[in-house]
């Protein structure tokens, strides 16, 4: 349940659905939805009936309600959280076709585990495929591509232990330096040579082969680093005999190593996420017909859990807009496989 203070923010917040039962001019129920800006994805955040009205079907009511406002702006999905030991709310969820997809141990005060449901509300796709890929929350603002990068390499080699430690050591390895402002990112060479280092094999797609990052620079002596980073990472790269492949991937080329056994990193452009236009990496944890879906490690905490950032989907007609960056229009992505199973 919301409270007051949290209920005023969401009746003028953009990116949400509030829907309002109504008995004899009080309201007897509510239901907040919130949809994630450039994915498919929406979650229902609260669902509440006053104690005098329950047992009279307005939740079920609400939450038909709330699918069919989500339906209306676009939403594939609509996701919740339920406490394990909720079982009216299960049984409601679960009657009306929501199925069970995951658990989140210690979600709630109390300590009690969340099972997670899912629905497809635009109509049902049994076609997913997806990897069982570890989430991990990304410890600095800069360091999405060594979060990403730990994911798929959890996700392909069991025995491999992500760490706070691990994070920067990769950062330190794969870093530009510099950015617009702050901290470098991380080059996409330079995630695949820290890859390399830990045993996996690795391919890059980079559909130009010029100085990456560079236009975001705007002092001189900082470009000459960034240059001089960029040629040092495509040496190594020439050196350690990585693949790197000078042209765009495409959806059915990421698919394919995905369905071969690999895990890739993607960058994006969080324009449609948050419209800062900034270059972000995200590991790729499944598809359908109509989605990819992607594990983001950096949460926006003031409307999303750590939940909203699992196999986010995204509409295969909006990815190709969401996976290139800047005003030279860069895509990469960075394919990471066991090093045995590389074909």
């Amino acid at each position: 349940k919301l409270s007051r203070r949290s209920f005023r923010h969401w009746i003028t917040a953009e990116h949400r659905a509030l829907l309002v039962a109504d008995c004899a001019n009080a309201v007897a129920a509510y239901i907040l939805i919130i949809y994630h800006p450039g994915t498919r994805l929406a979650r229902i955040y609260s669902l509440a009936v006053a104690h005098q009205h329950r047992g009279m079907g307005i939740a079920k009511q609400l939450i038909l309600a709330g699918e069919q406002a989500a339906h209306d702006d676009g939403r594939l999905y609509l996701r919740l959280e339920v406490s394990v030991d909720n079982t009216p709310a299960i049984k409601l969820y679960e009657s009306l076709g929501y199925q069970k997809f995951g658990i989140y141990r210690d979600y709630y005060q109390d300590h009690k585990d969340a099972l997670r449901y899912q629905k497809r509300i635009r109509y049902y796709s049994d076609t997913l495929q997806h990897r069982s890929v570890h989430w991990l929350k990304q410890t600095t603002h800069f360091t999405c591509g060594p979060a990403a990068l730990m994911m798929a390499m959890h996700g392909l080699n069991r025995a491999y232990q992500p760490s706070q430690e691990e994070e920067i050591n990769i950062w330190r390895e794969a870093t530009t330096i510099f950015m617009t402002s702050g901290h470098g990112g991380c080059h996409p060479i330079g995630l695949a040579l820290a890859a390399k280092r830990r045993n996996f094999a690795v391919e890059v797609w980079i559909n130009q082969t010029s100085i990456l990052f560079i236009d975001g620079v705007r002092n001189e002596d900082k470009k000459q680093i960034v240059e001089l980073v960029d040629t040092g990472f495509k040496r190594q790269a020439e050196q350690q005999n990585i693949e790197v492949h000078y042209t765009n991937i495409t959806q059915n080329e990421l698919i394919n190593a995905f369905k071969a056994g690999a895990i890739p990193l993607i960058l994006i452009s969080t324009f449609l996420m948050d419209r800062k236009k900034a270059p972000h990496w995200v590991v790729m944890s499944g598809f359908d017909d109509d989605c990819l879906y992607m594990h983001d490690s950096d949460p926006d905490e003031r409307r999303q859990s750590e939940l909203d950032c699992q196999f986010i989907p995204i509409a295969r007609e909006d990815f190709d807009r969401m996976s290139c960056f800047g005003k030279n229009r860069l895509r990469t992505a960075v394919v990471i496989w066991p090093e045995a199973d590389k074909p």
